[in-house]
């Protein structure tokens, strides 16, 4: 039997197979896959990332403006409550038209998971998961995987303490090595497998995939319990749902870079 959560995800995707909005493939940027030991693992855990293409910022109000006049649906007055909290763009004045303080190039916030998911497959790219976000944003300025140095660490937590970071425009942090700008010290960003990091005796029986977006392997094994601000990544995805928005939270996409055999 269909799940009624397929049947979501089925909604979800009708009318942007086809209708691919136009971005340039110059606004991403090729992050080359490798392993590493994510926060909840253990040396026998460790996560295998394939190469894939990363958006270079997050999402904009502009972007997405352009979206929602493309597909009204996910306008703010439109949208299906299911898929969002009433806090939807809720700092916009209305379905066309950004708040008076909004900068076009801020990245877009209050979004839900489920709008931030169609908006990625309406570019023809997707939300990346969870180890593919923590892949690129273990590098800093000069290194793949910075998380060995103390002081990178504590350059995250001071920026979790800034106000107001999101309503910067986008690129005012640093370009990392693979050359992407704002994965700190800006906004929080969705991943596709958002609650990836929870179970319960419930879930390990679920068989349904698309559950498994939401539930897979269990933080109980920290391989580094002096990474704070990883703690406050996974804490922060532990409690929110699906239909969630957040004045702070907004979201980038990613692409499969296609296998030649």
């Amino acid at each position: 039997m269909v799940s009624f959560f397929r049947l979501i995800l089925v909604f979800l995707v009708i009318g942007c197979s086809n209708n691919i909005l136009g971005q340039s493939e110059n606004e991403m940027v090729l992050v080359t896959g490798g392993s590493f030991i994510p926060l909840y693992g253990t040396d026998s855990a460790t996560v295998v990332v394939r190469d894939f293409k990363m958006d270079i910022y997050p999402v904009t109000n502009n972007d997405y403006l352009e979206f929602v006049k493309k597909y009204p649906k996910w306008k703010k007055s439109k949208i299906i409550r299911l898929f969002s909290e009433e806090s939807y763009l809720v700092k916009w004045e209305d379905d066309v038209t950004l708040g008076i303080n909004f900068l076009p190039i801020s990245p877009v916030t209050n979004v839900s998971w489920f709008s931030a998911k169609s908006y990625c497959e309406c570019q023809g790219k997707r939300l990346p998961t969870v180890d593919e976000w923590e892949y690129a944003a273990m590098a800093d300025e000069k290194l793949p995987d910075a998380r060995i140095l103390p002081e990178y660490n504590q350059k995250i937590l001071t920026w979790y303490e800034a106000p107001k970071t999101f309503e910067n425009p986008i690129g005012s942090t640093f370009k990392n090595y693979w050359g992407i700008y704002d994965l700190h010290g800006l906004v929080w960003e969705w991943t596709l497998d958002f609650n990836s990091v929870l179970i319960s005796g419930e879930s390990r029986k679920d068989v349904d995939k698309d559950t498994n977006l939401f539930c897979g392997s269990a933080a109980v094994g920290a391989s580094d319990l002096m990474n704070y601000a990883a703690f406050m990544r996974y804490a922060l995805r532990g409690s929110i749902k699906a239909n969630y928005t957040g004045r702070n939270l907004g979201f980038r996409c990613v692409k499969d870079v296609e296998v030649l055999e």
